[in-house]
């Protein structure tokens, strides 16, 4: 195994169909940019698809599960073994993520990277076990090399079962108790900010809470500080196992030309961690939703992002993401089905 592959070329996004698609958008019967950001989101994804008729039908969602070990360090409301409780609450369906994956006729594979607590062979989960959760970033890094490149590989492949699937949206999800606290850890590494800047709230800790996973980021951030020289080296020291997978994915995702939706505040910095190590992989992202998680926008204003929509969801599964997609949907369905002044016989008013 081997990561010589994160350095593949990202494809490049058809500006010829970009254009088309805008001179397209013209033509339709309403004033220039009267659908706003819908007109936005049916021509990018016109050109990453390089079709006249861009689509958002067949959706590919992934929930990366994973443990963390500085849960230890009390950073949760919630006790680890809610994670692998939740697995099999996505395997039966009962999840919001289940529920949305299902109005929107979507795939939902489920990928065990390494709960502390093993679940039993579970219908949609793919047992991937690297370990079982990560080491405690406070007294060491929180993954060895291998591990790192195991979770990226999970996030490879991931995209390329979508690939098979012929998915046209990609969308990564995470489940793992305490991966607030990693996801801070490693948006404050990869940004040069304090833990304070990043941290908030998560499953519901209080102030003291929060105060005090901000002492434990910091703390991880002094610790690893010398050994943090790259992206990959940030998501080994103070990195999840699902976050490494989302970075992995969405690397992959752009290098195979499919388009990610990203959801909320762990998933984007996964997504930033991709940026880092790719930037032209940015080009292949929508972002779906400004999360209630405070640090979240810290992270999406060094991605540039504009988030789709702001509901107040801290959830995460990817959840917000397909919340998304009948945005995406409606785009492309005015796109591809208004009729054109030609068409319709009405005045353009020149």
């Amino acid at each position: 195994m081997s990561m010589t592959w994160l350095d593949n070329p990202v494809k490049t996004i058809s500006q010829a169909m970009r254009a088309t698609a805008q001179a397209h958008q013209m033509q339709l019967t309403k004033p220039p940019g009267s659908l706003g950001r819908l007109e936005e989101l049916a021509i990018r994804l016109a050109a990453m698809q390089d079709m006249n008729k861009p689509l958002a039908d067949n959706i590919h969602i992934a929930i990366f599960a994973a443990d963390h070990g500085i849960a230890d360090e009390n950073v949760s409301a919630f006790p680890q073994a809610v994670t692998t409780e939740m697995v099999r609450n996505f395997a039966r369906g009962g999840a919001a993520i289940s529920v949305l994956a299902k109005q929107l006729d979507a795939v939902l594979e489920v990928v065990d990277l390494g709960t502390v607590h093993e679940p039993e062979l579970l219908p949609g989960v793919i047992p991937l076990r690297i370990a079982a959760g990560t080491a405690s970033f406070i007294k060491q890094a929180a993954m060895t090399e291998e591990q790192l490149e195991q979770a990226l590989q999970a996030g490879l492949d991931s995209v390329m079962r979508a690939k098979q699937n012929q998915a046209h949206i990609y969308i990564g999800g995470e489940m793992g108790i305490a991966n607030t606290t990693t996801a801070a850890a490693v948006a404050a590494a990869l940004l040069n900010k304090q833990g304070a800047d990043l941290v908030g709230p998560g499953t519901g800790v209080d102030t003291k809470g929060v105060k005090h996973k901000a002492d434990i980021v910091d703390r991880a951030l002094a610790l690893h500080k010398a050994d943090m020289q790259s992206p990959l080296d940030i998501l080994r020291c103070v990195g999840g196992f699902e976050i490494v997978a989302l970075c992995g994915a969405y690397i992959a995702a752009a290098q195979q030309g499919m388009a990610v939706l990203v959801d909320g505040f762990i998933s984007s910095v996964a997504a930033l961690a991709a940026v880092k190590i790719q930037p032209e992989v940015n080009e292949w992202f929508f972002y779906s939703h400004q999360s209630a998680e405070p640090g979240h926008q810290h992270v999406l204003q060094a991605l540039e992002a504009q988030p789709l929509l702001n509901l107040n969801m801290r959830l995460g599964e990817g959840s917000g993401a397909a919340v998304a997609v009948s945005l995406l949907r409606q785009a492309c369905a005015c796109h591809n089905e208004m009729s054109t002044f030609a068409e319709a016989g009405v005045s353009t008013g020149e």
